[in-house]
């Protein structure tokens, strides 16, 4: 191509780019506006299930180069700016910076909001409750190591709802300054990660080494980046926010490994349309009274995809989730007979069936 067409091609992306930049605004222009409105009628900001129509009726009408995840990638972060200009947002999630919480929180909130790396799950939804946080960002299961038992307990004590569900796929690294694995003689990460790159360690000759668990992999980055001979087991966010080399990618033993997140704040989603519930259930030790709840759910057609069962202050309660929102009629009628017996936990966008 000579470079009158390049220039020429040039010019008609500086072309697009100067509208593109003019509809922006014209569209913050109009968020401003519904924030206006919302600020005066105490609606939220954020709508999960709104946000989740749009970016289905773009794909829908897509006849592009853009696939869905692109779309999503690109929209979701308007949405955060557009969510930003209308009121600033704390977002308070299970610390450190560069943990995978943090990640899954950026997934939905992205670069302009106002992070809060909290030590504890029990912190992030003091931090909302007490409304230092608008939202809060805990991890609620994961495939390898089952349901967060402290997520499930603050969800007990707190009265503030799931809002959003995000599944994220889990990868860890092994980075460090070392040229050559021979020259590793300690790692640092989470027991839990270590035990997920079990067999990786067996592979690469690195079993053997004296391995250190630390309270995250973002504190084994850092360590490792100042230790000669050491090195970390920890995500790629981890080891960018430490300008610590990457070694190998993608070293854990199972390639399905998924956390799943919830997002919480204080108030509830009207439907999306396809959506989904979560709740507690509790129930006096009577015979069969379980049996006859979930026959309930049966006979209404409501597809139950999660039950597991907890023991909290010596009582046995169920987390269960299912298909639906709390405002469908035939939910409904199940929530009036065990009015009782139901803490309601959130009704949200259906991200996955299951992890």
């Amino acid at each position: 191509m000579s470079e009158e067409g390049l220039k020429n091609l040039r010019d008609q992306l500086d072309k697009i780019d100067n509208d593109l930049l003019e509809l922006i605004n014209k569209r913050m222009d109009i968020v401003y506006q519904v924030g206006v409105v919302k600020a005066h009628s105490g609606g939220s900001i954020y709508r999960p299930e709104r946000e989740k129509q749009i970016i289905e009726r773009l794909t829908k009408m897509n006849e592009g180069r853009l696939n869905k995840s692109a779309i999503e990638a690109l929209f979701l972060e308007i949405f955060a700016i557009s969510r930003n200009i209308e009121l600033p947002e704390n977002i308070a999630f299970l610390g450190p910076e560069g943990s995978f919480t943090h990640q899954a929180a950026e997934t939905r909130f992205g670069a302009m909001s106002s992070y809060l790396p909290i030590g504890s799950i029990k912190g992030v939804f003091r931090e909302v409750n007490t409304k230092k946080a608008r939202f809060g960002v805990v991890p609620i299961e994961n495939s390898s190591n089952g349901i967060v038992s402290d997520t499930i307990n603050c969800l007990t004590k707190y009265n503030l709802k799931i809002i959003a569900e995000v599944i994220l796929d889990i990868h860890h690294t092994l980075a460090t300054t070392c040229d050559r694995v021979k020259d590793i003689k300690r790692i640092y990460s989470k027991d839990i990660a270590f035990e997920q790159c079990r067999k990786f360690l067996e592979n690469v000759g690195l079993d053997e080494v004296e391995h250190i668990p630390v309270e995250s992999t973002t504190k084994a980055a850092k360590y490792a980046l100042k230790e000669k001979g050491s090195a970390a087991i920890c995500s790629h966010v981890g080891a960018k926010l430490y300008n610590l080399p990457i070694l190998f990618e993608n070293i854990e033993d199972k390639d399905n490994n998924r956390t799943r997140f919830f997002i919480v704040s204080d108030f509830e989603n009207a439907k999306s349309g396809n959506d989904k519930t979560s709740i507690l259930v509790k129930f006096e030790n009577k015979k069969g009274i379980l049996v006859e709840f979930l026959t309930d759910f049966d006979k209404a057609g409501v597809n139950l995809t999660k039950i597991k069962s907890h023991i909290i202050e010596g009582h046995s309660i169920f987390f269960i989730d299912f298909d639906g929102h709390k405002e469908d009629e035939h939910i409904q009628k199940i929530f009036d007979k065990y009015k009782d017996n139901i803490k309601f936990l959130g009704s949200y966008v259906k991200e996955a069936d299951d992890i």
